[in-house]
């Protein structure tokens, strides 16, 4: 039974959080019939209010892998967050590691299993057949969330709506008048890179306005790419007065590759990003952006992922979460 204190601590953050103590109850036990606002509010509480949860035993304990694809950067910084701050809310431990342990081929499903993890997450990379054969014989669940590729159909995935959220950056272009607007984008095979990337285009065919081949780049997410491509989008002997760029770190890369050349950003070229971390707001201007959710998508994750070890079903393999734009100084009329 808990203790006084422990009853006193449920109180403090529900009153905090303006809820009951039972839908704080219902976050701590992962329960999936809490609006997904509400239980980022509640697990952010509960770690400011330090609050333990005592009915959970070490060894009852449920351990998650969360396996994070090449060095953390702004976007997936964000993702660990959200997971880790679910997981202390609902008494489960994470152990993060990297991706590169995943070459290890069956033997890295095994050791996971011989470990005693009870699921895991996989951050925009997912098993091979082999491993997640291994994996799911086993009865652990995989999550993974903005896959790189299309999951297979045993795999849960969490991710965005990287289409709308593309076509809703492309249109705010078009309306501050811009026609020559770019796309500096991922990894051209990545799901996430072709929805955003599908979301431009159908934009600007909707507007009537011709995209040129040499318009659309592809590379990677990260700053370096954003410079690489950055380069050859304003070498062009027309250069694109507008840039959608895929995320907030390739915009970045542009940022510092026009003012390099003397321009001004918004005045002489507007750029527009995607994930809306941190670092849009440390920009001079700050960056307009379009927003994901990345904190609630890790949390998403984390629970569907306890909530499949504990032999649930969840509504639907492919959990998709709102995006939204975000207008600040970086893009202007034309």
């Amino acid at each position: 039974m808990p203790s006084k204190s422990t009853q006193a601590t449920l109180a403090t953050v529900a009153a905090s959080a303006g809820v009951s103590v039972a839908t704080v109850s219902k976050v701590l036990n992962g329960r999936s019939d809490v609006a997904p606002a509400t239980r980022v509010l509640v697990q952010r509480l509960l770690v400011e209010h330090g609050y333990v949860h005592r009915s959970a035993r070490p060894e009852q304990t449920a351990t998650v892998e969360l396996q994070v694809d090449g060095p953390l950067c702004a976007y997936s910084a964000e993702i660990v967050q959200g997971v880790m701050q679910a997981a202390a809310g609902s008494g489960a431990a994470v152990v993060v590691t990297s991706t590169e342990h995943m070459a290890g081929g069956v033997s890295w499903a095994r050791g996971l299993i011989d470990a005693g993890r009870r699921a895991v997450i996989t951050l925009a990379a997912e098993p091979t057949p082999a491993q997640l054969k291994v994996l799911l014989r086993a009865h652990l669940p995989v999550v993974v969330i903005d896959p790189m590729n299309v999951p297979a159909s045993p795999v849960t995935s969490v991710g965005s709506t990287n289409f709308a959220g593309g076509m809703s950056a492309t249109q705010h272009l078009l309306a501050l008048g811009h026609r020559r607007i770019a796309y500096l984008g991922g990894p051209a095979t990545a799901a996430s890179n072709q929805a955003r990337m599908h979301g431009y285009r159908a934009a600007m065919e909707t507007a009537g306005v011709p995209v040129p081949a040499e318009y659309v780049r592809t590379a990677g997410f990260c700053y370096p790419h954003g410079i690489q491509e950055g380069t050859t989008l304003l070498d062009l002997p027309t250069p694109p007065t507008a840039v959608f760029a895929a995320s907030d770190e390739n915009a970045l890369g542009i940022i510092q590759v026009a003012r390099a050349r003397g321009l001004r950003i918004a005045e002489d070229l507007s750029v527009v990003g995607f994930d809306d971390t941190q670092i849009a707001t440390m920009t001079a201007p700050p960056l307009t952006t379009v927003r994901q959710p990345l904190r609630e998508m890790g949390a998403v994750a984390l629970h569907t992922a306890l909530r499949l070890a504990a032999g649930e079903k969840v509504e639907s393999r492919h959990i998709e979460l709102a995006t939204e734009l975000v207008v600040r100084g970086s893009s202007l009329a034309v």
